[in-house]
């Protein structure tokens, strides 16, 4: 797992944040990475520092806004058109809003399910069946601790994260003696720019992990012999996730309301 020499990553919402530290992560561990993500500007700038580091072939950029709809599938016409074998598929790309459900706009709420969900799940389906052909692969699907329990004013997200916990728990089961690593990272609140971008709660900043901490309990839970399906980031975090099947539903959803509540006052 240390030595990923002549494997290729392929590495969505590469353009900052955690996307951005697992393409780094994995280009130090000798795989080549493709870098999907919006910003053209941004994923130039990564993949030149991978080049310089790890050589001119060690990166390679496709600007692509993964809302659109076929976004997915014609990545992979891409890829495939240029012979080009994933063999590391990461999962990352993904927002959120902290906001009020009926103050979302209805194409915020539409890209957020095409992102989170549709994508990742297209993305699985088009490059799973080969690594499991091959009894080689690993596929990171970064879903969340939102995927524990409902999550008011981030009801769209919480949702898709516990879609993608559940989907890659059951790709887990469905591949765990084909050779294949399948994988749901769930972080906490992570000092990454999803923050700036979806807005948080004043209760989150005292829960915040760092980039690193997440790639380096992802990289531990790969590396056992026996690798789960799911991983949380952080023991707080545990305790948070696991905390909520001590409370009944509603009193969970009662205080996820007034910690998540971004009118809050600190």
């Amino acid at each position: 797992m240390k030595d990923l020499t002549g494997k290729t990553a392929l590495i969505t919402g590469a353009s900052s944040g955690l996307g951005e530290s697992y393409a780094l992560e994995l280009a130090e561990r000798g795989a080549k990475v493709v870098l999907v993500a919006r910003r053209a500007d941004r994923l130039r700038g990564l993949a030149d520092q991978i080049a310089a580091k790890h050589g001119i072939y060690a990166a390679t950029v496709l600007p692509m806004d993964l809302s659109v709809k076929d976004a997915a599938s014609t990545l992979a016409k891409v890829l495939k058109g240029r012979g080009t074998q994933v063999d590391i598929l990461v999962n990352n790309a993904g927002f959120g809003h902290t906001i009020d459900f009926i103050d979302e706009d209805n194409k915020s709420i539409v890209d957020e399910l095409t992102v989170n969900v549709h994508t990742l799940v297209e993305l699985t389906h088009a490059f799973l069946p080969g690594m499991v052909e091959r009894k080689n692969g690993i596929v990171i699907n970064i879903a969340s601790t939102a995927a524990f329990q409902s999550l008011p004013y981030m009801a769209v997200y919480g949702a898709t994260k516990a879609f993608v916990l559940s989907f890659t728990e059951a790709l887990w089961g469905e591949t765990r003696r084909s050779g294949v690593k399948v994988l749901a990272v769930c972080p906490g609140p992570t000092a990454t720019e999803f923050f700036d971008a979806g807005g948080s709660s004043p209760a989150l900043g005292k829960m915040i992990r760092t980039r690193e901490d997440v790639i380096k309990t992802t990289f531990k839970a790969l590396e056992k012999k026996r690798s789960p399906g799911s991983v949380i980031d952080g023991g707080v975090n545990k305790l948070t996730a696991i905390s909520s099947r001590f409370f009944t539903r509603r009193f969970a959803i009662k205080l996820a309301a007034r910690v998540m509540n971004p009118n809050k006052k600190s």
